[in-house]
């Protein structure tokens, strides 16, 4: 069985969180504003570091009413590799070398030009159960060329 898969996310907008840090109060209001969103069959809500910080987007669809502190902007697509592990516990060393083997062997590359990416899918009763959270990793690929 294989543990990493391919993921296409097309160009779209999305609802972003600006710069910060957990525990800062625009990053705590904007965590309870996309969480109280209907919940979907997969997590909407993305992070990524940025700068000495990170970003926190959410996808935007027509119709969710964004409150004033928070931007609508675009947020580029493209091909990921995705693995999943515990959040907070990833062997980050492993998971590179995992990833690394995958594309190797099915001729894509690392694409730096993008953010890596990263949410929680794990819903809060399985996270209950089990006593944490599993996070997916996002890595920006494109074909070797």
């Amino acid at each position: 069985m294989q543990g990493v898969r391919i993921y296409g996310m097309p160009d779209c907008k999305v609802v972003s969180s600006g710069i910060g840090m957990f525990g800062e109060e625009k990053f705590e209001r904007f965590e309870a504003w996309f969480s109280a969103q209907p919940q979907g069959l997969f997590p909407r809500d993305f992070l990524f570091r940025e700068g000495a910080g990170f970003h926190w987007v959410y996808l935007y669809e027509d119709g969710i009413e964004v409150p004033a502190e928070f931007d609508v902007i675009d947020f580029p697509g493209g091909l990921y590799a995705v693995a999943a592990d515990r959040d907070g516990e990833t062997d980050s060393e492993a998971m590179n070398a995992e990833v690394d083997a995958f594309l190797a062997q099915n001729g894509f590359q690392r694409d730096s030009t993008r953010k890596e990416l990263g949410n929680i899918i794990t819903p809060p009763l399985a996270q209950k159960t089990m006593g944490y959270s599993q996070m997916d990793y996002y890595f920006p690929i494109r074909p070797k060329a």
